[in-house]
């Protein structure tokens, strides 16, 4: 590619559904499911520069994960990046981890770097507990990851990927509040939560195993939904002494009641949130879902409705405008 190409990445937001283990008893900790939602998402241009700057929403956070980049490998490189459209940050969407592998990825592209995921994530320092993120930027869909290792910093391995029923729609709603926890604070919060009962990581396991992913592979919605809402409220209790409650306390707890009221067959709430999600089997169905929550979330919150991604990130360059 020349000087004057633009790489554009576009990144889907990912949902997270639920940790599979706390305790790590095994040997592994955290494990988790998620999958990838095309709205919101983030767009991202990059082209060469002679020094390193960024614009745009977001755009001190990606000027931080290109530095962090371009040291992991060594180079002295410059690029102008364009932050054209970002996921809500700090509202357990996943916009950290999207944005920093997005930028990884352009710059990647451009300085001709190798672009496998679990390198991108570990030039960036992303997957250090979680790695939902990275493997919906990847694949898209529907994903189960195993865990790290105890003391141990490999990204957790990919366990399955599934394509996500194209009838199926999720509402996502993201109501003005307190942001979820992130970074130290994350980190703080993990070390201090008590460990679940036993039979409580053993409850989740079996309903992922002999309910929720069955009736994924099936495409049933109705069994697929009630797996995934009694792994929500189980491991929402594990997180209940940093957040407040199963759910965060106030506008995302009442969403999360008020969609399954309103008819949807799965409800959660995404990570920290405050964003919260409601299934749907249908688009009209979803719509409605979608202005009732409109209505709640009020100004200043969003809500988005649509299927789900059933790819990762896209990748592709264009010319821009000259090198500066």
């Amino acid at each position: 590619m020349s000087d004057r190409d633009s790489v554009f990445v576009e990144a889907p937001a990912r949902l997270h559904f639920g940790v599979l283990d706390l305790r790590g008893a095994l040997g592994r900790r955290f494990g988790g499911l998620g999958a990838a939602v095309p709205a919101p998402s983030l767009l991202l241009e990059a082209v060469r520069a002679k020094r390193l700057t960024a614009e745009g929403p977001d755009a001190e956070r990606a000027l931080g994960f290109a530095q962090r980049f371009l040291a992991h490998h060594g180079l002295g490189e410059g690029a102008r990046l364009t932050v054209h459209r970002a996921i809500p940050p700090h509202s357990g969407l996943g916009s950290g981890t999207q944005l920093a592998l997005a930028v990884a990825r352009a710059l990647a592209e451009l300085y001709g770097l190798p672009a496998d995921v679990i390198g991108l994530a570990q030039a960036v320092g992303r997957g250090r507990r979680s790695a939902i993120g990275t493997w919906t930027f990847a694949l898209g869909g529907f994903i189960v990851e195993g865990g790290r290792r105890v003391a141990a910093d490999a990204i957790a391995p990919l366990l399955a990927r599934f394509p996500v029923p194209s009838e199926w729609r999720c509402v996502v709603a993201v109501p003005l509040g307190s942001p979820g926890l992130s970074g130290e604070a994350e980190a703080a919060a993990f070390e201090h939560l008590p460990r679940p009962p036993e039979r409580e990581v053993e409850r989740v396991a079996h309903l992922v195993l002999m309910q929720l992913l069955p009736a994924l592979a099936e495409a049933d919605l109705p069994g697929f939904g009630a797996a995934l809402t009694d792994v929500q409220r189980i491991t929402g209790a594990w997180f209940a002494p940093a957040q407040g409650g199963v759910f965060a306390p106030g506008a995302s707890e009442t969403l999360v009641r008020r969609l399954a009221e309103w008819g949807a067959a799965g409800v959660g709430q995404s990570s920290w949130g405050p964003a919260v999600y409601g299934l749907s089997g249908s688009e009209s169905a979803a719509r409605a879902i979608a202005a009732r929550a409109a209505e709640l979330v009020g100004p200043g919150g969003q809500v988005f409705e649509g299927g789900f991604a059933p790819t990762g990130a896209r990748v592709w360059r264009s010319e821009s405008g000259p090198n500066s």
